[in-house]
């Protein structure tokens, strides 16, 4: 068993790889390089290692016999390249609008600390980082996940900045969120909450409240799914590197294309 779930891995390592060295061809012949120190498929796998496994860049390129400036300019080509053929909103509407449902939820991308640390700083988690919104389907499948904002960016001030809550009402696609959302409106669905000198909630509200987290915890696998790229949970992620979350979108449909454009 053991080996056959290793073989579907590899399998999927090299589907991959494959794509990106497919990305990386024609980029190349349109840039007229005659000559590089990796070739496509191994500039691939280096940025695929770089991005699965979070290896930093230093002892990669004493592994691919180049150097490391060679090594982070590589693995910045793939990166754009891959996040320039993902799916914007307006794409990923198309599949979208044919589910029941979807689940939209935030989370949190740590990074080192930059220069102007402030737009970065998250309070509510207590640390620096990059707002991401992701969007889930019924089985908690990852569907589409927006480019990274700062850290200091309101679960619900991200969604509207992306025209995620505008796309998802104008679509008519019901869509469930947790209390971060309060107040968006439209399709978005979100439970109850207690306010102060108000009511407790009654029975029935309390009912509806358990109903609705059973469906927003699937939500958290998408982004557990997400975070499998070890890139995402390591500190070394620069808040300049926006295009990387992108990239990684498109290698997650290579290798889970039911929602591939």
């Amino acid at each position: 068993m053991l080996c056959l779930r290793a073989g579907h891995e590899l399998e999927d390592a090299r589907e991959v790889a494959l794509t990106l060295a497919l990305r990386a061809r024609p980029h190349r012949h349109q840039r007229r390089s005659r000559w590089r120190r990796l070739a496509p498929g191994r500039q691939a796998l280096l940025a695929l290692a770089h991005l699965r496994n979070g290896d930093i860049l230093t002892p990669m390129a004493a592994g691919f016999q180049v150097g490391v400036a060679t090594a982070w300019r590589y693995t910045r080509e793939a990166i754009t390249l891959l996040a320039a053929t993902t799916n914007d909103l307006h794409q990923a509407m198309i599949r979208i609008r044919l589910l029941a449902y979807v689940i939209l939820g935030g989370t949190l991308i740590p990074i080192d600390r930059v220069h102007d640390q402030k737009p970065y700083y998250s309070g509510k988690h207590r640390r620096h980082g990059m707002n991401m919104q992701v969007i889930a389907d019924a089985a908690g499948r990852l569907v589409w996940a927006s480019a990274a904002l700062p850290g200091s960016a309101h679960d619900l001030t991200a969604a509207r900045t992306h025209g995620i809550v505008a796309a998802l009402t104008n679509a008519d696609v019901m869509t469930f969120a947790d209390t971060a959302y309060q107040g968006a409106g439209g399709s978005v669905r979100i439970p109850f909450k207690r306010h102060c000198y108000r009511p407790k909630l009654s029975r029935r509200q309390k009912a509806v409240n358990m109903a609705h987290a059973r469906i927003c915890c699937r939500g958290e696998r998408a982004v557990a799914t997400l975070k499998t790229w070890k890139i995402l949970t390591k500190l070394r992620f620069s808040s300049s590197r926006s295009a990387m979350v992108q990239a990684i979108l498109v290698l997650h449909h290579v290798e889970n294309p039911t929602y591939q454009g």
